[in-house]
């Protein structure tokens, strides 16, 4: 499946398929989430140093560092290693560190990169009033102490900032959240396809389960009805007839291999997917070795009627289908006598099996089971399964299967 492996490839899933790597553990809460230790460190070191080259740049200007500020700076900045698990927290406490460190008249420098990265994992793991109620709160209070705050603010001395300096910082504030976004709306549409992929992957498993369970069902109770019936008779003439009974057991024997075979050929399905199978599927031209083994449980069938070309999809199902209606004879019909008909046109094949009862317990027309896989095979070629009594007595199944069979798309 599409899960953390490729489909059947295996190997580890490739980022621009399944999300980036530091889009996967943003959650709401950020449970199970990694420590960022490294970027943390590396954010808290490059902060520190482009502030004190700020403050070399910006000599008399600005307040010169101190503690006080360094402090500040590695708290905005070591706030970021809780940015997965607290995001809304993290760019609370990240921006009123800048706002700190700003009122208190520190060099201009990288003081607002850890307000961005804050920023971004807010709205990423998808706290985006928080973070632009953040964003909004610093622009704000830089607009207040660089214009009113000033005159009564470090450095003494100081001037009212050009108005053209907030746009600057307002621009900066508009692109900081489009990123943002930008990132928060590829990490959903990631999520939802690959939700998507695991939905149609399960699909497909379903699918092919159910195939399978049809397959061995359909195999398995024609073979096992045949060989009960025969069992039976050969227990019943082991001492009066036992040249019968020894035909008896031969019909056992053949039908058991027969039924050995077509598991075997199921099952390599499973243990080499996509592999061309060894031998082909049944289908109508099978209809003559069906006959005779229904002869070998004691059922005489007439066929009347011959098949069109089938498709091999539509051909394994039409014989199936024929197949599980003569088990159900055997099985639930007091009748020794069964006949099936085959009628095409150019649009359909119409396959009709009747015996002419009467039923032998309550599941007369076969089990629940057995009906319902014939009508999934109809189904899934678009045809229809019609299955009762019938008027004059005994039972009847109807099988309309269209002879253009329109191909599924497959799931993405």
């Amino acid at each position: 499946m599409d899960g953390e492996r490729g489909a059947r490839g295996g190997g580890s899933p490739r980022w621009w398929r399944h999300g980036p790597p530091w889009g996967r553990g943003l959650g709401g809460d950020g449970q199970g989430a990694r420590w960022p230790w490294p970027s943390t460190l590396l954010v808290t070191f490059f902060v520190l140093g482009g502030s004190n080259y700020a403050a070399h740049q910006q000599v008399g200007e600005r307040a010169a560092l101190d503690p006080f500020a360094r402090a500040l700076l590695v708290i905005g900045s070591g706030l970021l290693l809780w940015r997965h698990r607290r995001p809304v927290l993290v760019v609370f406490g990240a921006a009123a560190a800048a706002m700190l460190y700003l009122g208190a008249g520190y060099p201009y420098g990288p003081v607002f990169l850890p307000v961005a990265l804050a920023c971004f994992s807010a709205v990423v793991a998808g706290h985006r009033r928080a973070a632009w109620t953040a964003l909004a709160m610093l622009w704000a209070g830089h607009v207040l102490v660089a214009h009113w705050l000033y005159r009564w603010l470090p450095p003494s001395g100081d001037a009212a900032a050009p108005w053209g300096q907030e746009g600057v910082i307002a621009a900066w504030v508009v692109a900081i959240v489009a990123v943002s976004e930008l990132a928060r709306t590829r990490r959903e549409q990631w999520a939802r396809e690959r939700a998507e992929r695991a939905r149609a992957a399960q699909r497909r498993a379903d699918e092919e389960r159910l195939r399978i369970a049809r397959e061995l069902h359909d195999v398995l109770a024609h073979s096992i009805s045949v060989i009960n019936v025969q069992a039976g008779v050969g227990l019943a003439l082991l001492d009066t007839d036992p040249e019968q009974a020894r035909t008896a057991l031969s019909t056992i024997k053949a039908a058991s291999k027969e039924a050995l075979g077509e598991v075997r050929q199921v099952l390599d399905t499973l243990r080499t997917p996509g592999d061309a199978p060894r031998a082909p599927a049944p289908g109508l031209d099978r209809l003559p070795e069906l006959v005779a083994q229904a002869a070998g449980a004691g059922l005489t069938v007439d066929v009347e009627g011959t098949a069109p070309g089938l498709p091999p999809g539509a051909d394994l199902a039409a014989f199936r289908i024929v197949q599980e209606a003569l088990t159900n004879v055997v099985r639930h019909s007091g009748s020794r006598h069964a006949r099936v008909r085959l009628d095409h046109d150019a649009d359909a094949l119409r396959l009709r099996v009747d015996d002419d009862g009467p039923a032998t317990g309550a599941d007369a027309g076969g089990s629940g089971n057995g009906l319902a896989g014939m009508r999934e095979r109809a189904a899934a070629l678009g045809g229809t399964i019609e299955a009762g009594p019938r008027p004059g007595g005994g039972f009847r199944v109807l099988a309309v299967l269209p002879l253009k069979v329109k191909a599924k798309e497959d799931d993405r």
